[in-house]
């Protein structure tokens, strides 16, 4: 449309003639029947118009001049007027006329159609350059309208922009933050498991040493005639008992020992507890003991009830920054459901005047590794550890607290009747010696352990072969295989597990006994019973009533 060439020549064929010239030399044209048609079709777009000069004389010119008045600033429409010929002066009505026209080019009658091309062409070049001018207008004022609406939002839009940082910033800076303690937990785990595994191995080496001081102690007593003497291997038992409960303890901490459970008297334990808790927690806070005068018995492992009562008092400590008072209560209660098995149970409470707890914290206390205390401070397991202790010996842990007045744990165990005093079993060797010659394969490592073990069976009458590996003993299986076989467990090379396993491949009926002061008893309860298991250090009567149940078993 806006190449189009309009026609206005009303007078004879020269519309025609006009027409034909044009189209000749390649241009569309639309022929105008008046002035009127002319704006309508200007109106739609083209690109010059030419017009004879009596077409637009004696006329009626209004709508024109409206279109002409209605152009844009970019739009100058060009018109190329076929003029009369005239002999002298134009008259001022027709000067008026071409100024109103505008961007006139006039041609004088008769035209030569190259000077008719040559003006109409040069009219059309100056009319696309005002479309180009148009279409360069209307990107700048599309740009223009873009930058308007951009500044318009550029300030919600930095404000949402940093708001989105700021979150993702909060959100970094939470994740690195949960990571350290994390890492720090994972750090503090790594040292405990460590220093668990060396409290583990210490405490083997010591039951090692202590089964030998135990049953050189009891072979004094037993074959000596002098009061003196007697009294004062006594006096070394005691000690060497005391020696045996740390070592329940060090295994108790270093979480290598599954739980025993037997009949304890709670204010017993609590009351022998009471020098080692002071030396614990120190003088900036007092212990108080609550004890029920019942005597409430739970049935629960006696060394990790300790550890659990030790673990609170800690916290209990570390919540009493500027000293406070440790509560120690004993008492027996009915549970009717919740998190625990309808019955009697018998519960030690365990209470601080430290600063309590936040109420949005208390459902994850029992959580591992969740702690208040700073980073460094605590591992996040103590809490866990009792909850843990307490629901495998068929109870649960249970804590309240008021911020800024304090925590209370109670530990809730299982009831149980008093435990009648275990009448300890006779060590008869001259019965003994006379019985059955069943012959007997002791393996441990340690020599004077299995000096021990042999001496003892040989005064009880036994026939009894000795290794101080696993390979060796099992080369001892062969031709015949022994009576029974007695093994330690934490050897090198072979454990007594492994040497279970192979033993079984070669003689499958033979009894065994397993005897360690450390042990995977995942591993071991695996390949024996906890009956066939003789724990370090054992006394001579345990051991002779251990080998005498083996061999009447299996006979």
């Amino acid at each position: 449309m806006e190449s189009r060439i309009l026609v206005l020549a009303v007078k004879g064929r020269d519309s025609e003639v006009i027409d034909q010239l044009l189209r000749r030399a390649g241009h569309e044209t639309v022929i105008c029947e008046s002035s009127a048609a002319l704006a309508h079709e200007g109106r739609r777009g083209a690109a010059i118009a030419v017009v004879t000069e009596e077409s637009l004389l004696d006329v009626d010119r209004t709508v024109l001049d409206g279109w002409l008045g209605e152009q844009p600033p970019w739009s100058d429409f060009p018109f190329v007027l076929l003029a009369t010929k005239r002999a002298g002066r134009r008259p001022q009505e027709a000067l008026n006329f071409l100024e109103r026209l505008g961007n006139v080019v006039v041609l004088e009658r008769p035209v030569h159609s190259e000077t008719l091309a040559s003006a109409v062409n040069s009219a059309k070049r100056g009319r696309k350059r005002q479309y180009e001018a148009r279409r360069r207008l209307e990107e700048l004022q599309t740009a223009e309208g873009r930058l308007t609406s951009l500044n318009g939002t550029l300030e919600a839009r930095i404000a949402e922009r940093t708001e989105e940082l700021s979150s993702a910033n909060n959100q970094l800076m939470q994740e690195i933050a949960v990571r350290e303690r994390a890492q720090a937990a994972l750090a503090q785990s790594q040292k405990m498991e460590a220093v668990g595994q060396l409290t583990g191995g210490i405490a083997h080496d010591f039951n090692n040493l202590l089964t030998v001081i135990f049953g050189n102690l009891e072979l004094i007593q037993r074959r000596t005639e002098d009061e003196k003497t007697g009294r004062l291997a006594d006096y070394a038992r005691q000690a060497a008992e005391r020696a045996a409960k740390l070592t329940h303890q060090l295994l108790a901490f270093s979480r290598t020992q599954n739980l025993t459970l037997t009949p304890v008297d709670l204010n017993a334990l609590v009351t022998g507890m009471h020098d080692l808790l002071g030396r614990t927690i120190g003088p900036m806070v007092r212990i108080d003991m609550a004890l029920d005068s019942a005597d409430p018995w739970a049935l629960a492992d006696a060394n990790q009830l300790e550890l659990a009562i030790l673990n609170l008092s800690i916290n209990a400590r570390d919540a009493m920054t500027e000293g406070g008072v440790l509560t120690i209560a004993t008492g027996r209660q009915t549970a009717r459901g919740d998190d625990l098995t309808p019955g009697d149970y018998a519960v030690i409470s365990v209470s601080d005047t430290g600063s309590g707890i936040p109420p949005h914290l208390l459902a994850r206390v029992f959580d591992p590794f969740f702690t208040t205390k700073p980073i460094g401070k605590g591992t996040g397991l103590g809490l866990s550890q009792v909850y843990g202790i307490a629901q495998q010996s068929g109870g649960t842990a249970r804590l309240t607290s008021v911020e800024g007045g304090g925590v209370t744990v109670d530990l809730w165990l299982p009831a149980t009747e008093p435990a009648g005093a275990a009448a300890e079993a006779a060590f008869l060797p001259e019965a003994d010696a006379h019985g059955p010659r069943e012959r007997i394969l002791v393996v441990d490592d340690d020599e004077a352990v299995r000096h021990f073990m042999v001496d003892c069976l040989q005064t009880l009458g036994y026939r009894v072969e000795q290794a101080a590996d696993g390979e060796a003993g099992l080369q001892l299986l062969t031709p015949a295989a022994p009576d029974l076989l007695i093994v330690d467990y934490a050897m090198p090379g072979m454990t007594g597990v492994d040497v279970v396993q192979r033993a079984r491949a070669t003689a499958p009926d033979m009894p065994i006994i397993m005897a360690t002061g450390y042990a995977d008893m995942a591993a071991v309860d695996r390949v024996l019973p906890s009956r066939n298991v003789l724990r370090k250090p054992f006394r001579l009567s345990e051991l002779a009533v251990a080998v005498r149940e083996a061999l009447t078993a299996t006979a």
